[in-house]
């Protein structure tokens, strides 16, 4: 299944040792390079970071930073977190770089044990609007030990903002609580944020600025959608989604306080030592997003994501906000049937080889596990190689199945049987790198 000899070499090797975890992976393999990939969050690594997290890195402990160790034998490591700092930095146009968070909200976390005491109020956007759990769910740190006020989104279905950021808003909720940290950068929000606006009401309100770049880090890098700096005074993000990096987290800075206290709040106060290999990949990842193909992906990413916004919009859904600014896109459902819900989609796609996932939208009348929407997003299926033109006959495969579920569980069957075997054709054209 797949084209690497290295990869095709390594499964050998695990298939001799254990053959179970070799037809897992084999199984998955495969799932991966026949299936359409709309998961905003989701892309595909090239080969090089793929092997890089697979490396001899992983066998070393590196407790500490670079020069700073806990353990001999680090020449090595240092070497590869300072080349992965040099260019996150060179990348993102900052002067300091963590790169050993293991996830995105691991790196949240970190910033928010440096900057704020328990208890203290923080400003963000809700999940259901589009946040993220890291930024102030009640089940999660973040709404467990720190005390979040939210701002909305415009509420006016007949304004022109309809579910955009109410920056009056943002300003009003701050200059009531008066919140040590305003956050903004979010997982389901499909237009351009206004950094320097949310810089403005943070300095109005005493706050400092965090940006969650996580989703739009690589848009960010390529220079397709404003960066936070120099108006954020911390950006954290994934490495992965549309950076094309590794599974991981990272921040960044350009203040010399600000980031002693962060790196002491990551390690020791959250993490113990920092996972290496994954470092490694982050390193080639960036090298990777630095070359001048990577803006063209980026643009491509946003070219497909406008595409199949409108061809869906055009087959009856609606596309919060009216449409989109960025590689995601949330898809409002109750148009097509007040009985669809976003759990009935996400099977029935995946049961045809198209993988979302539902979504809330904004105001959902219905709970998280249910939803009433998808979000969809083109950073994967642009890795491939695919176009607008694929992105109108994803929107019909689309709804061809969804038509199909909404009628009888006999015709949908049947559907999904013709268009997987659309799917799997449309991989087999446009092939895993």
């Amino acid at each position: 299944m797949s084209h690497d000899p290295i990869e095709t070499a390594v499964l050998g090797l695990i298939r001799t040792q254990d053959p179970q975890v070799a037809a897992i992976i084999e199984a998955e393999q495969a799932r991966q390079a026949t299936t359409i990939e709309l998961i905003a969050s989701e892309n595909h690594v090239s080969p090089a970071v793929k092997h890089a997290i697979g490396s001899c890195l992983t066998n070393k402990y590196a407790e500490g930073y670079p020069g700073a160790r806990y353990y001999g034998g680090c020449i090595h490591h240092d070497e590869i977190e300072h080349l992965a700092q040099e260019r996150a930095c060179k990348l993102f146009g900052c002067t300091h770089a963590n790169v050993q968070p293991h996830s995105g909200a691991q790196a949240n976390m970190a910033v928010f044990m440096a900057l704020l005491a328990p208890g203290d109020s923080f400003c963000s956007l809700l999940l259901k609007d589009g946040g993220h759990l890291s930024h102030g769910m009640k089940i999660n740190f973040s709404g467990k030990y720190f005390n979040p006020v939210h701002y909305p989104l415009h509420a006016d279905p007949a304004s022109p903002d309809f579910e955009t950021i109410d920056y009056d808003a943002v300003r009003a909720v701050c200059m009531e609580h008066k919140p040590k940290l305003l956050l903004c950068g979010y997982s389901a929000y499909p237009r351009t944020i206004d950094f320097a606006r949310f810089r403005e009401i943070a300095d109005e309100c005493g706050a400092l600025l965090m940006a969650d770049i996580a989703h739009i880090a690589g848009l960010v890098a390529a220079g397709v959608h404003p960066s936070p700096f120099p108006h954020a005074h911390i950006v954290t993000t994934t490495t992965h989604k549309t950076l094309r990096g590794p599974r991981g987290g990272l921040i960044m800075t350009n203040d010399d306080d600000l980031v002693k206290k962060i790196n002491r709040a990551l390690f020791p106060g959250i993490q113990g030592g920092p996972l290496m290999h994954t470092i490694g990949a982050k390193a080639v990842a960036f090298g990777e997003a630095l070359e001048p193909a990577f803006r063209a992906y980026q643009m491509q990413t946003i070219a497909n994501a406008e595409a199949l916004a409108a061809a869906l919009t055009g087959l009856g859904y609606r596309i919060t906000s009216g449409g989109t600014d960025n590689h995601l896109m949330l898809v409002d459902l109750q148009p097509r049937s007040a009985d669809l819900t976003g759990t009935d989609a996400e099977l029935w796609l995946e049961a045809a080889g198209i993988i979302t996932n539902k979504n809330g939208i904004p105001n959902d009348p219905r709970p998280p596990r249910i939803t009433s929407g998808l979000r969809l997003g083109t950073p994967a299926v642009t890795t491939r190689g695919m176009k607008p033109e694929q992105m109108n006959d994803i929107a019909q495969l689309i709804d061809r199945v969804i038509t199909a579920g909404l009628e009888s569980p006999e015709t949908l069957a049947c559907v999904t049987k013709e268009v997987r075997a659309d799917v799997t054709n449309l991989c087999q054209i446009h092939s895993l790198p």
